[in-house]
This record gives structure tokens, C-alpha cells and sequence, in this order.
């Protein structure tokens, strides 16, 4: 059937998408949903097809973005559009759908035809969904895990490789920026990857973008680290493990993550990391809520690993409050130049040399005291100096120099005690009500912490915002939830909470990689 093309402005997740009117697609036997192929001059793509009765008149076709971008699409143009077969991947979908077990070539199809774009939303939110509540065998997530890396770009660099990564659950964890100076100036080569927020105040692409650019093409990090041994940018955009951000898109929505290990350890393996330690923050208002839950995970990422060929450890670290005082992304920068300077958090020096030194102790080169001594030398922060320059960023910047939300209020203490917990969900949620990330001077400075005495009306934290309107969002957030737990003893707290309550219950969905 020849079809006049209307294209439009319109972006859909990046998905080929057309919309046929109704009476074309029922000539075509196309139900919503299902494919379409197209042709014209010389060139042709499968599409998704929708329908509608008025947004396209018969013998019409509205193209949208991805398809106009791919087939060079003009106004008017003749398109000849057919009926197209579903890929064989929905049927290995429908099989786990089942609780069939996927065979290697099987998990191929799925991943090749998620990259290529030629799986609906529906096709791969059942797919997720049933991994979610099928899960996967080990054998199954390993050749997941080389699917994903088969069909995305490789790194390619020389030398010994080394990655750290944080599963996430935790406000103010900027132990990225510090461990990878510290890493570098041992010698040893990280090109550190990382995320935007996602569901969090900050990811660490938007802490180390208020010191230096952070997007960056694959040629220009491998200048990078060649120069340096380290990088911290953002993996968005280098397709290292393109079907994850695909997979992503559907997990958020969804508020489930049943793709956590092979996500993380296919970008792991793409650049090239031989030795990794995993970040794993446990307890109260973390993702990971006991010690044996985070065990148990361990042991996953170490089997995992070994099957990829690449060595893992696992850290299991105190997640029961943020980490530091600051929390947003131009706060959290400003503490992690203040903790390379030596002038920082002890709680953020603590972690960091520890989970560095698990790295260090994979690879031979001594342990969280050998660490420390790099972060106090100073030779960490001339090291991440030497970062920010080659990333475009000024190596000259001080801590004092990096600006933040110039609208602030101080949240303060109604009674005297001790500060018995912090409830890291509600901290994490004032912080973006503050308008964080997006909004880099945006976030929360701590004045206490955990086991902190502190007096009726002294301070417990500052809220910091660009604007007034969202200043006052994040302070009723922050007396509606009360984030702060403050009382003499442990034992006076024994009732935390009330159900039912006026605060609807909503559980936090932490989801960062």
C-alpha cells in the first residue's frame, strides 16, 4: 500500500513509531501496536504501528521522529508501507512469560532486537516483568550479561583496568569523586563511567559536571585517562551496554530492577575493568536492608564476575544515614574537593579508603591504609586536578568557589536529645523538592548527624534552592515527613511511626546505576 508521509516533530523514547488511519491499517490486516515496514528511495525500516481516526486521513501516514531521521522522510513524500511479521525474539519472550528457561542464542535475539528498537513497550515491559517475578538462573544473567556487551562499543584501553561502583540507596554519596584520584594516583587505570540521578538528589555525572564537562565520545575519554588514568564522565551516550538504557526505561515506571547485575557488570566488562569492587550500602533507608540480603548479593556479583572473567569484591558498607553533610550536586562537589584537600567529612575519608582499599588488595597494591596515605599526601587531589583539566573543567577551582543555591532556611531541632536516626528516603526527596538535580546549587548541608546531642531549636540541617517556591516546597516536605528521629535515649523511640496516618505511605523506589 503506497501511503502520503505526514512527519512530525515527535519524539517517542527514540522508538520508530508511525500512525496509520484505521481504515489503512485494517486494509494492511495491522492491529495496533504491530509492525509496519517501510520503503522508500532506496531504503527501509521496520516501525511501530499505531492508529487513529482523525490524527491521520486515509491514505495518510504520520511519521515521527526516529523514522523521518532514518529515511530522510519529506512532507507528501510516497511511502510503501506492509504488514510485518513479529521478530522472533517475542516468542523467546513469551516463553520466559511461561517460566521457560532462554537459551544463549534466545537471550541474543532479545537483546539484538531491543537495541535495534524492533520491541514494542508492552513486549518489553512483559519481558522485565517476568524476569522480575520468574528472576533469571546464573546461567541465564551470565549470557544476558554477553548479549548486552556483544552488541554495544568497547573502550579498548591498556594496562590494569579497575572500576568501582555503588549499587546506590544512600543521599550524598560522593565517593566516586575521591575514590577515582586516589585509584589513579596509584597507578593503577580506571575510566570511570557513571549516571545521572535518577531516582536520587544527585548521580555522580551531575556532581563531577560542576567542576568539568562530562559527555564526552569514546576517543576523547581514552585521550583522557591515556593522559591521566582516570576520567569520571558520563556513560549515557557511548552505547557501551546500549540495550540497558532501553531496559531502563522500563524498569523506572515499573519501580522494579530485576537486571541490577548483568546492567552493572556488562558496562563494567565493556571498558575493560579486570578487577572491580562493588559499593553495597546496607541498612534502615537503603536499598539493601540486612547484612545477609547484602550477602547474598555479593555472592552473586563474585559468581557473576568470575564468569565474565573479571575479578570482584563487595563491600558492604553502613547505609543507615547520607554519607557526609552535603547532599545535591553542587554541595557534594564542594565536599569532595574539601575531602582531597583534607579538610572534608571523616565519615566520607573512612569509606572511601576502605572501599578503595578493597580494590587495592585485589590487585597487590596494599590496603585501605595505603589509601589514606594517597588521600592525605595531596597526591589524590593533584590528581583530580589534573582530571577536571583534561575534561575541559578549571584544575584551579576551590571549594569556596563553587556557587550554591543562594535561597536557604534551616530546619531546627522541636526537642533536646540525641539524633537517634535520619531517614535517608525523606532527606533524599526535600533535597530534589529543593529542586536537585537539575538545579546543581540545589540540595541539604547537614549540621548533625547520627548520635549528634543537640538542643531544642539548634539547627539539624539547611536547605539550599535557587527560588523561593521551591524553597518552600522542600521546608513543608521536610515538617510533613520530619526526616530527623530526635530523642534522649533509643529506648524513648520505640513506636516510629503511626499506620494509619495523615502522610500517605509511599515506598521509595531507589533505582541508580
Amino acid at each position: 500500500m503506497k501511503l502520503r508521509a505526514k512527519p512530525l516533530n515527535l519524539e517517542v523514547g527514540g522508538k520508530p513509531v508511525v500512525i496509520m488511519n484505521s481504515a489503512d491499517a485494517e486494509s494492511l490486516g495491522l492491529h495496533a501496536l504491530e509492525r509496519a515496514r517501510l520503503k522508500t528511495d532506496g531504503k527501509e525500516m521496520v516501525a511501530i504501528a499505531d492508529t487513529a481516526e482523525n490524527f491521520a486521513r486515509p491514505g495518510e501516514i504520520v511519521t515521527t521522529n526516529s523514522v523521518n531521521s532514518f529515511l530522510k522522510i519529506r512532507s507528501g513524500q510516497s511511502l510503501s508501507v506492509m504488514r510485518e511479521k513479529e521478530p522472533e525474539s517475542v516468542f523467546f519472550i513469551r516463553k520466559k512469560l511461561n517460566n521457560g528457561r532462554l537459551e544463549p542464542n534466545e537471550l541474543k535475539e532479545i537483546v539484538k532486537d531491543t537495541v535495534a528498537r524492533e520491541l514494542s513497550d508492552i513486549e518489553l515491559a512483559s519481558f522485565i516483568t517476568a524476569l522480575h517475578i520468574l528472576g533469571m538462573s546464573m546461567e541465564e544473567t551470565e549470557h544476558f550479561s554477553r548479549a548486552m556487551i556483544s552488541n554495544g562499543k568497547k573502550l579498548g584501553l591498556k594496562g590494569t583496568i579497575v572500576d568501582k561502583h555503588s549499587i546506590g540507596g544512600i543521599p550524598g554519596d560522593k565517593t566516586s569523586m575521591v575514590a577515582v584520584p586516589i585509584i589513579a594516583a596509584s597507578g593503577l587505570v580506571i575510566p570511570k563511567t557513571s549516571s545521572r540521578a535518577i531516582t536520587s538528589p544527585a548521580g555522580t555525572a551531575d556532581r563531577m559536571e560542576v567542576l568539568a564537562p562530562v559527555e564526552h565520545t569514546i576517543e576523547e575519554i581514552k585521550k583522557i585517562v591515556r593522559k591521566t588514568g582516570g576520567c569520571l564522565v558520563w556513560g549515557g551516550a557511548l552505547e557501551l551496554a546500549p540495550a540497558d538504557d532501553a531496559f531502563i526505561q522500563i524498569e523506572f515506571p515499573l519501580g522494579i530492577d530485576p537486571l541490577l547485575l548483568p546492567s552493572i557488570l556488562s558496562k563494567k566488562k565493556a571498558v575493560g575493568a579486570d578487577f572491580v569492587v562493588i559499593d553495597i550500602p546496607t541498612g534502615r533507608g537503603a536499598k539493601i536492608k540486612t547484612v545477609g540480603d547484602a550477602r547474598e548479593l555479593s555472592e552473586e556479583f563474585v559468581e557473576l564476575g568470575k564468569r565474565l572473567g573479571m575479578k570482584i569484591t563487595c563491600g558492604i558498607t553502613f547505609g543507615e544515614q547520607p554519607l557526609g553533610r552535603a547532599i545535591g550536586p553542587a554541595l557534594e562537589a564542594r565536599e569532595a574537593l574539601e575531602t582531597l584537600s583534607g579538610k572534608g567529612p571523616k565519615d566520607v575519608a573512612e569509606k572511601v579508603s576502605n572501599i578503595v582499599g578493597l580494590l587495592f588488595e585485589m590487585v597487590g597494591k596494599g590496603n585501605a591504609n595505603a589509601a589514606l596515605r594517597i588521600l592525605k599526601s595531596g597526591k589524590a587531589e593533584k590528581k583530580f586536578r589534573q582530571i577536571i583539566a583534561e575534561q575541559g573543567g578549571n584544575p584551579k577551582v576551590n571549594a569556596d568557589d563553587i556557587a550554591i543555591g543562594e535561597k536557604s532556611a534551616d530546619v531546627v531541632a522541636e526537642r533536646e536529645g540525641k539524633v537517634l536516626w535520619i531517614r535517608n528516603a525523606e532527606i533524599a526527596a526535600i533535597a530534589k523538592e529543593a529542586g536537585a538535580p537539575k538545579d546543581k546549587g540545589a540540595g541539604i548541608l547537614l549540621h548533625k548527624k547520627t548520635g549528634d546531642k543537640v538542643r531544642r531549636g539548634e539547627k539539624l540541617f539547611a536547605i539550599h534552592s535557587g527560588n523561593n517556591f521551591e524553597l518552600n516546597a522542600a521546608l513543608k516536605l521536610a515538617e510533613e515527613t520530619k526526616p530527623f528521629v530526635v530523642g534522649k535515649e533509643f529506648e524513648e523511640k520505640m513506636l516510629l511511626d503511626k499506620f494509619p496516618s495523615k502522610m500517605p505511605h509511599k515506598k521509595a523506589f531507589v533505582f541508580e546505576r
